[in-house]
């Protein structure tokens, strides 16, 4: 733990040696949790040269997988109550620690949290837990090199390292579509970070995004809305059920809401509208982290980077790795952001994380600032000369608008900037392991099911509908080589489970 400016003792560290380092990891969900286990394997730890502390704000550990009641501005969760994960466990799993035999291979909620709280108590990760404590505020102290840290309750810790793994799934992105904020005043739209049940949804809904949430939100709520729109930029049109389903493209204005009016990328209208629902994600917040640490602004474009970080929202940067600042105010090695890839495996991503974190917390100079600050550029040309022409097609009122059509840019760059895919996240895994000295490699059958996960999970539905799921999943995991088990029972599922009817 920290030092501390209290004179809160805690009795249970009094007959071990002083830590030399003082770890603090925020947050206590998934990544958190990994974070802490990794520490705890580390030889510094075990010898106790180092500490950690990880500070929860909730009563209890899991994140976002620990559920809540939409009643506060935002939620606590964006969890609902038919979350299923949308990646197979043993693809998502921390490499330690394997979900139980014959578990489905997408577990629903509840499952996901009693495998972390088994996690938690498998390896004693609970006593280094503090709950009910948010982190206010972090802030470099340069006189005595450490991070100045006030907790809830106004205790101040000093801390030499911060793993950084509050989640980025709780603070609601909502569009700056035209007229969505006149819908917004009359309540006629909600995130779906608020939503809970489909039977609360009734009347004529639209549902604005295509990632997961939004397929779920647009698949449950049909039995019980009157009609669903389900608007997904560059989708075709399409209508189901008679119309009462339907596929439309982006939403390009909000007309009238008495009249519940809206008007799609094509050119065509709907009209009648009761309820929009907004599945279209979420902002990379870190309230405990200000200025002059960290700008809450969009980046300048680069070249030069900037001197100091920054948070767009939509991305951090720079960071070298994914994970470390590439600023000079304080020492890139003294703070790590973990989990900030988008569409990945997060379990074991953030495993391999922390331990390029401590790594560099060990030694910065194993850190290459120069070669780090070349990968960011070359990924930064690679964003910018790809997507110019996409963003301009789809701002077209900015060409007559040199300064909105740059800025419409940056903010593209910063919102691809962590949506890594199937191949990418995988990459970015080995180049990790290497970076730490291990031989393992992401094995090819993970980095190929990872890619059939969709049509995976189907299949896994199908067998579900009609009532195999249990006879398929019987024994599975219980062998002696419990991920060679999983793996072929995946391929198995691709290969000889029935199609549903989203599968033909």
């Amino acid at each position: 733990m920290g030092s501390s400016s209290s004179s809160r003792t805690d009795a249970q560290d009094a007959p071990r040696q002083q830590p030399e380092k003082n770890i603090c990891v925020i947050g206590a969900g998934p990544s958190g949790l990994g974070a802490v286990k990794i520490i705890k394997d580390a030889p510094e730890f075990k010898a106790g040269k180092w500490a950690v502390t990880a500070f929860e704000a909730r009563e209890k550990l899991g994140g976002v997988w620990n559920p809540a009641p939409a009643d506060v501005d935002p939620p606590l969760t964006a969890l609902y109550d038919s979350l299923t994960t949308n990646t197979p466990h043993p693809l998502m799993s921390y490499t330690s620690y394997p979900f139980p035999p014959e578990t489905p291979l997408y577990p629903p909620a509840g499952v996901v949290l009693t495998y972390l709280q088994d996690y938690a108590k498998e390896f004693d990760l609970l006593p280094h837990i503090r709950f009910n404590t948010a982190v206010l505020s972090a802030h470099w102290n340069a006189a005595v090199q450490r991070w100045d840290v006030v907790v809830q309750g106004e205790e101040h810790l000093q801390f030499d390292l911060i793993l950084v793994a509050n989640g980025h799934y709780r603070v609601p992105r909502i569009p700056d579509t035209k007229g969505l904020d006149a819908w917004r005043s009359q309540g006629k739209v909600t995130h779906s970070v608020w939503y809970r049940r489909p039977e609360d949804y009734t009347g004529k809904l639209l549902v604005v995004g295509g990632g997961y949430s939004g397929m779920d939100v647009a698949s449950e709520t049909r039995p019980f809305a009157t009609g669903v729109i389900h608007s997904i930029t560059g989708a075709a049109p399409e209508d189901h059920d008679g119309g009462k389903f339907k596929k439309r493209g982006r939403v390009v204005e909000y007309l009238n809401a008495a009249e519940g009016k809206v008007v799609f990328e094509d050119g065509t209208t709907e009209s009648g509208i009761d309820h929009v629902v907004l599945a279209t994600g979420y902002q990379f917040n870190f309230p405990f982290l200000s200025s002059p640490e960290v700008e809450s602004a969009l980046p300048p474009q680069i070249p030069p980077f900037p001197e100091v970080l920054y948070n767009s929202t939509y991305h951090i940067f720079p960071l070298g790795k994914h994970l470390f600042p590439l600023v000079t105010s304080y020492p890139p090695s003294s703070i790590a952001f973990l989990g900030l890839p988008l569409r990945v495996a997060p379990l074991p991503l953030t495993e391999i994380q922390t331990q390029v974190a401590l790594k560099v917390f060990a030694d910065p100079s194993s850190l290459d600032l120069a070669r780090e600050a070349d990968a960011l550029r070359a990924r930064y040309d690679a964003f910018r000369t790809s997507l110019a022409s996409k963003t301009a097609s789809l701002n077209p009122s900015a060409a007559s608008d040199p300064a909105s059509e740059a800025r419409a840019l940056e903010v593209a760059i910063a919102d691809a900037w962590f949506r890594f895919g199937f191949t990418e996240q995988f990459d970015y895994r080995d180049e990790l392991y290497e970076f730490v000295g291990t031989a393992y490699r992401v094995p090819t059958w993970e980095r190929e099911l990872f890619e059939e996960k969709d049509l995976l999970r189907e299949k896994c539905r199908e067998l579900d509908r009609r009532g195999l799921a249990a006879e398929w999943l019987r024994g599975v995991g219980a062998g002696t080589d419990p991920v060679q088990e999983w793996a072929d029972f995946m391929w198995k599922v691709l290969k000889e489970a029935p199609a549903g009817p989203d599968s033909e």
